[in-house]
């Protein structure tokens, strides 16, 4: 399964969040031009991209940028296996995966009905079989506990309004010992050209992966422009 959570409207990047028993992990402070005044760990968290980005993620020169085709090249999965892209948008990297791995299943999650609807109607023009859509929520993936071998984000965890709480279903879906791909514009390369609150630095994502149970494994450092660090359920 790939579950891909990467788009949010912007009206729900600047809401203003309720009372719960994790608001001791927030605070709320200065907005800055690309964020939305709540912070986590230290860190604003960014505004996001909704469906009206679907040319930007589709554009013809992604691969000359952030070569996508070199980062699936990093994923290993098995056959039978299920990885979450969280964040899927357009489907750009679930379509990929999904051809790469055909006897895997690609599971693309979005709070926005329209990025599934494209996904759906993608899916049917090319006909791939082996994903499917899954609508969460805000603060979760709104998959079963321990259903799923692995999860990828590509340049969207930045973004979620609750990063505790989406990333603790994550954990509770995956398997022990299951993986966690996260893609992320590198905060430490000032020559990545991307806004800052969309960049982030590994010691900060380490930290926060940290916080919710998750082990880091490794970091490759073969794309131009992101991290690709990867994280493990404790088995």
């Amino acid at each position: 399964m790939i579950i891909h959570l990467f788009s949010f409207s912007i009206a729900l990047a600047s809401f203003v969040y309720g009372q719960s028993e994790n608001d001791s992990f927030y605070e709320s402070g200065q907005r800055t031009r690309d964020g939305i005044g709540k912070y986590y760990l230290g860190r604003e968290i960014a505004q996001v991209m909704g469906h009206q980005g679907i040319p930007w993620l589709e554009r013809d020169n992604r691969e000359d940028e952030e070569a996508p085709s070199k980062a699936i090249s990093l994923i290993e999965l098995e056959a039978d296996k299920v990885i979450a892209d969280v964040g899927a948008g357009s489907g750009y990297y679930s379509f990929r995966i999904a051809r790469r791995f055909p006897e895997s299943q690609v599971i693309a999650v979005d709070i926005q009905p329209e990025m599934l609807e494209f996904i759906k109607l993608r899916s049917r023009e090319i006909g791939v079989s082996n994903i499917e859509i899954q609508l969460g929520t805000i603060e979760s993936i709104k998959l079963p506990a321990e259903t799923i071998d692995a999860a990828l984000f590509v340049d969207a965890y930045h973004e979620f309004s609750h990063p505790y709480e989406m990333m603790r279903s994550i954990y509770e879906a995956l398997k022990p010992g299951g993986l966690v791909y996260l893609l992320e514009y590198r905060s430490e390369d000032p020559k990545v050209p991307i806004k800052p609150l969309h960049k982030m630095t590994q010691a900060q994502a380490k930290k926060e992966m940290r916080f919710v149970g998750l082990d880091w494994v490794e970091t490759k450092n073969e794309l131009p422009w992101q991290h690709f660090m990867i994280f493990a359920k404790p088995l």
